[in-house]
């Protein structure tokens, strides 16, 4: 078994704190441009009368009763986890 010096150990965390870092930023911007055309899109919508907060609120209770519905079975991950 390979043993690696306290230092080793140390640049190695150091190493993936700063790649994990810089794709985290990425994450970041990625994130913001996808919410600026959602709002885009929402704001368009709107603009043409459609009542979005309906829309999602109807949206909302179909998915909840979609989940009451199903019943929980061995070959999810919910039903092993509850």
């Amino acid at each position: 078994m390979v043993e690696f010096s306290t230092q080793e150990r140390i640049s190695f965390h150091r190493g993936a704190i700063q790649v994990l870092g810089g794709e985290q930023a990425e994450l970041i911007k990625m994130l913001s441009t996808v919410q600026q055309i959602l709002q885009a899109h929402i704001k368009a919508l709107k603009d043409l009368g459609v009542d979005i907060e309906a829309e999602m609120k109807s949206a909302a209770e179909e998915y909840q009763k979609q989940q009451k519905s199903q019943a929980p079975t061995g070959d999810n991950l919910t039903g092993r986890l509850a």
